[in-house]
């Protein structure tokens, strides 16, 4: 019986990833930092004082620096939001990457934190911290359409509240390719008009 750690590398070795080639777009990465053996995430809600995507939820990341690995600029955003320091072996693989209509190109970078790390909030970036159990994800998500997309709107049920793309659409890969091993995509799932800026 392999380890919780080795599942989730075994699952992410398999899984085909699709990246995407846009220049045109700013790269950015995610990081899903499991905690507790695995048996949670880690999910925050953004400032309010922050100028883009103000109090909505996200996983710790943001935009790569020049010449940034995607799985280093996800450990280094996770340094600076929540005081948590993870060196390349916490790396267990990637998922489809996600355009945003803000203008970025995320890289979801599944890591892995030993044991129950300390954590520090940064309240520049962090309003709430959360440490969700990873089968709060495994859910069926609600699909929307809208007048403005031809692509239908994910919302993943979550802490009594709807998460949308890109988190949305990222935890639900993350629950398709590790929890179920299916290659679902959900780079073609839309977001919502209100996080189009």
């Amino acid at each position: 019986m392999p380890s919780p750690r080795d599942h989730v590398s075994d699952a992410l070795r398999r899984f085909r990833r699709r990246a995407i080639e846009r220049p045109d777009l700013k790269p950015a990465a995610v990081g899903i930092t499991l905690v507790g053996g695995g048996s949670a995430f880690l999910l925050t809600r953004r400032a309010p004082s922050l100028r883009g995507h103000a109090g909505q939820w996200a996983l710790p990341g943001g935009r790569a620096d020049p010449g940034e690995s995607p799985g280093a600029a996800a450990r280094r955003e996770l340094a600076e939001e929540l005081g948590l320091v993870l060196d390349a072996d916490a790396e267990l693989g990637l998922l489809d990457d996600y355009a945003t209509r803000s203008g970025y190109l995320i890289t979801p970078v599944v890591l892995w934190a030993d044991g129950e790390p300390g954590l520090r909030p940064n309240p520049a970036d962090v309003a709430e911290l959360h440490r969700v159990p990873v089968e709060l994800i495994d859910v069926e998500p609600r699909f929307l359409t809208i007048p403005e997309s031809d692509a239908p709107v994910i919302q993943l049920p979550l802490l009594g509240r709807l998460v949308h793309a890109p988190t949305g659409a990222v935890l639900h890969q993350f629950r398709e390719v590790v929890l179920h091993g299916r290659d679902t995509r959900v780079a073609h799932l839309e977001q919502p008009v209100f996080a189009w800026r």
